[in-house]
Formats: structure tokens, C-alpha cells, sequence
């Protein structure tokens, strides 16, 4: 259950859209990136977003800034981008460093371009299934799951993990989509006990293999949304593929899927906002 070549297609009609945009109104659609200090790891994935916008026809424009930036700098940064017109989208590389309030900082992002969706008004929205942004990891899940035939339909979904842009909208999204959801976390008792009853499971806790084979139920779809060093995921694969019926594999599997996410995402900010000035626009979906 890869998410490689999705992505790859996902990439592509989001670059057809973006040329028809620029084609019809003179816009193309823009990302800011916003990198606060030099963190080998997020220094890595801002450039391979900025590399993928570079082939979707989608302007990329990036903004560093020193580890010793205060909230308030940051804050101020991110309110200008919201209100220049030339940004359609304004993604906030995290975790950022340890004494910015990084809640506040999210939140200083305009919902309209808030194409990572990590503000509290994309979550509301998500959770209510209105028109916004979704967070772009349980987005790019979401996909995966309708590209495998994976209907979530009464189906008992358990989410391992909590956070406020991986596990909690994840939920959501699937109980959006009828699904029974349950959220585990590092409080849960008899974890195991709960994932013998999942028909998807979803893996984000960040731990290297903490989820194995012996806990799944035959049969089950295993999401594994987790990274850690040496490209290893929060499932362990190779065990999970002699009980399960589909996992990703990590690298390749949900990695991709966000990305391309954000890249369709952000398209789709820059044709609402051209609209939203009166421009007709072909390029909406």
C-alpha cells in the first residue's frame, strides 16, 4: 500500500491546475515556507517541499530565520504573509524551537492559507465537514485509503497518537466518514486488547516498531504514519505484513501523500483567492 505513485499523480493534475491558473488570470500559486533555526531534519524537508512545488508549477518562497526568533517575531512574520496577496499558501515547518509558543505562531496563519492545515479554525472545520483545509498527513491518509478500496464505513478505526495535526484530525476525518474511531495514546490500558479489534489502524506515536504483528486483527488495513531514525515507522513492517491486509511501508507509504497534499492544497488556495476577487477561474476542481 504505497503512497508513491498517488503522490506522483496527485503532484501532476495539481500542476495542470496551476498552469490553467496562471494561464487564465496571470497568478501562480505560491507557498511560503517559514524555517525557524537550521534543524538537520526540518532543513531536509523544507527543501524536498520546495523541490516538489518546483515540479507543480508552484512558486515556492522561503523564509528563514535564527533559532533565537521570539514568538512574537515569528508571529509578526507569518501576519505578513497572511496579508501579502502574492502568497496563497504559508506552510510553518515544526516543531519549531522549544521557547516559541508554536500554538500562537500557527494561529497567526490567515484559514485561507493555511494549506498545512495546523490552525484551530482547519480543525473546526474538518471536524465539521465544511470547505477548509485539511491537515495535510490525515489528508494525504484519506486518499490512500480511496485509492486501495479501503471504505471506512462502520469499519472500528483505532488511532495510536493524539497530536492537534496527526491523531486527533485523523480522527475526525474518519469519523467524517462513518467510521467507529477509537483514539489510544500512552495512557491506554491494554493497548494490545484494542488493536485486536481495529480494522484500520492508524500509527502515529512516534516509536520504532511499537506496534506489531502479534496485536493486529486478521485481515487488518495498518496505516503507519510514524518516522523515526534509520526510516523506520510505529508499526514493524514486515510482521504486520504476515497478519494484515494492507500496510504502508515507511518510506513510501504516507510520507509521499503529505506532501503532494499540500502541494494540491495549495493550488486550491490560490484558485479560491482569485476567485474570491471576482476572477472567473477554470482551474477550480
Amino acid at each position: 500500500m504505497t503512497g508513491t505513485d498517488l503522490a506522483r499523480e496527485t503532484v501532476e493534475r495539481a500542476a495542470e491546475r496551476a498552469r490553467r491558473l496562471a494561464a487564465e488570470t496571470g497568478v501562480r500559486p505560491c507557498l511560503a515556507t517559514v524555517l525557524v533555526g537550521e534543524d538537520p531534519a526540518s532543513v531536509t524537508y523544507v527543501a524536498m517541499k520546495r523541490n516538489r512545488c518546483a515540479k507543480a508549477d508552484v512558486e515556492s518562497r522561503h523564509v528563514p530565520l535564527p533559532a533565537a526568533t521570539t514568538t512574537e517575531e515569528l508571529v509578526a512574520v507569518i501576519r505578513e504573509l497572511s496579508a501579502d496577496p502574492t502568497v496563497h499558501g504559508i506552510l510553518l515547518q515544526h516543531p519549531v524551537p522549544a521557547h516559541i509558543d508554536e500554538r500562537a505562531a500557527f494561529e497567526a496563519i490567515d484559514p485561507a492559507k493555511d494549506v498545512d492545515g495546523v490552525t484551530m479554525a482547519s480543525f473546526a472545520n474538518m471536524a465539521f465537514g465544511h470547505q477548509g483545509f485539511v491537515s495535510c498527513t490525515p489528508g494525504g491518509i484519506m486518499r490512500l485509503l480511496d485509492a486501495y478500496g479501503v471504505d471506512p464505513r462502520g469499519r472500528h478505526a483505532v488511532v495510536v497518537g493524539r497530536s492537534p495535526i496527526l491523531g486527533k484530525p485523523m480522527g475526525m476525518l474518519l469519523l467524517g466518514r462513518d467510521a467507529t474511531v477509537t483514539y489510544c495514546h500512552s495512557r491506554t490500558v491494554d493497548l494490545p486488547a484494542v488493536l485486536a479489534t481495529a480494522d484500520i489502524v492508524v500509527a502515529a506515536v512516534g516509536k520504532p516498531r511499537f506496534i506489531r504483528g502479534e496485536h493486529l486483527k486478521p485481515g487488518a488495513v495498518v496505516i503507519d504514519a510514524g518516522y523515526n531514525p534509520g526510516n523506520v515507522g510505529d508499526v514493524d513492517f514486515e510482521e504486520a505484513m504476515a497478519k494484515a491486509r494492507l500496510v504502508t511501508p515507511v518510506p513510501g507509504g504516507v510520507g509521499p501523500m503529505t506532501i503532494a497534499v499540500l502541494i494540491d492544497q495549495t493550488v486550491d488556495a490560490a484558485v479560491r483567492q482569485s476567485a474570491a476577487l471576482g476572477t472567473p477561474v477554470a482551474a477550480a476542481r
